[in-house]
């Protein structure tokens, strides 16, 4: 990849992109919200079956002693209904099998009745073995209460991690496309990968190269910056250079032979601290300006050198010609193939001034979108000539 790619979208469980694991978490979390309003039904009708049972064990009298506790826990109204008169009947009634709803108030419900049985002056009337039955009966509904209360304790739990599970995977998915959306959004209007417009020079010729069609105006200071790959040797040869009348070296960038990278600006040099020929893309920032001639090299974002007394007070001529890839004799031409550029260019931009050098950092990390303002990088205005 040439500048900064973007990351893909994360994927979960290495399967599903977040968007289709979303819809699955969605649906599941439904399905629970169905199976739990079912089991909120059933538990209903296992109270009432239960109310109706308890109600049966009525004393003899017929005052309900399951209104009694209705009221009690605030219902306020008894609507029991009429129960048998005889103990016995009642007893065989409790033998049947409960499906138990909401353990509390059941459990509640069971123990308040064993109170009122012990309480009632008819209970000690029974016979003894009704008596017992009757004991007997209540024990085991008691023992089987407290299994269902366990047994609803564990599913509770297993129901509450299984929906933080749930919650947290939908939370992952959600924060994994805000974050690519927001990245999309920054893509929109930041760096775009080299690939999609380069020169590209793969031989060394004297005739393959391309032309700006912009010229430059008088410039007291000036930022270039650029992609570049090449992996050519000795040297990588010239990225750029500008001529004008009477000076064919008003700015040039060189590698050649087996010299350092070189600025020239009105034919003076300097030597930068760059290094690129390893076949990779990098982007390259040089900035200058005529105050004591100052510069500074950037490479990949960072700054690995800078001097002064290059070319100071010298102001860089206007209307020139820009070539990108070959080294100029004369202004526009004469061009020698040793001192050709081989490998590939994009994002040539020049800037009438001096870029911070946090701007650099940005433009190299492509976290933000910078044309310049002298020279944009727009294919409408580089010529390529020779193939």
């Amino acid at each position: 990849g040439a500048g900064c790619p973007l990351p893909p979208v994360p994927m979960q469980g290495g399967a599903l992109p977040p968007e289709e694991e979303l819809k699955a978490t969605v649906l599941q979390l439904r399905e629970t919200v169905l199976q739990q309003k079912e089991t909120i039904g059933s538990q209903r009708d296992a109270i009432r079956e239960l109310t109706g049972k308890l109600s049966r064990c009525e004393n003899a009298d017929g005052k309900s002693a399951a209104g009694t506790w209705k009221k009690e826990l605030g219902k306020g109204k008894d609507t029991m209904g009429d129960l048998p008169r005889d103990p016995a009947q009642g007893i065989d009634q409790l033998s049947r099998p409960i499906f138990f709803g909401e353990p509390g108030v059941i459990f509640f419900l069971l123990v308040s009745l064993k109170h009122q049985l012990r309480a009632n002056v008819s209970y000690a009337a029974l016979p003894n073995d009704l008596r017992e039955m009757l004991q007997r009966r209540l024990g085991d509904l008691e023992r089987q209460l407290l299994s269902k209360v366990a047994e609803l304790e564990d599913e509770k739990s297993l129901l509450h991690n299984e929906t933080s599970a749930h919650r947290q995977k939908t939370e992952t998915a959600l924060n994994a496309l805000l974050e690519r959306g927001s990245e999309l959004e920054k893509g929109n209007s930041a760096f775009k990968s080299p690939d999609e417009f380069k020169v590209s020079l793969p031989l060394r010729t004297n005739y393959l190269y391309g032309k700006i069609k912009k010229t430059l105006p008088e410039l007291y200071a000036f930022t270039v910056c650029l992609w570049l790959r090449s992996s050519a040797s000795p040297g990588i040869g010239t990225p750029f250079s500008y001529a004008v009348p009477g000076q064919a070296n008003e700015i040039v960038l060189i590698e050649w032979g087996n010299n350092p990278i070189e600025l020239l600006i009105n034919d003076k040099v300097a030597q930068l601290p760059l290094f690129v020929s390893d076949g990779k893309w990098h982007h390259i920032c040089i900035t200058w300006t005529t105050r004591d001639g100052m510069w500074e090299a950037f490479q990949d974002g960072e700054k690995l050198g800078t001097g002064e007394n290059l070319a100071p007070w010298h102001p860089i001529k206007p209307g020139g010609v820009l070539i990108l890839g070959q080294e100029q004799d004369t202004v526009g031409g004469r061009f020698d193939a040793t001192q050709a550029f081989v490998g590939e260019m994009s994002q040539f931009n020049i800037w009438d001034r001096v870029l911070k050098a946090e701007d650099i950092m940005n433009i190299a990390n492509c976290s933000t979108n910078m044309p310049g303002n002298i020279i944009p990088w727009v294919d409408n205005n580089v010529d390529v000539f020779g193939g």
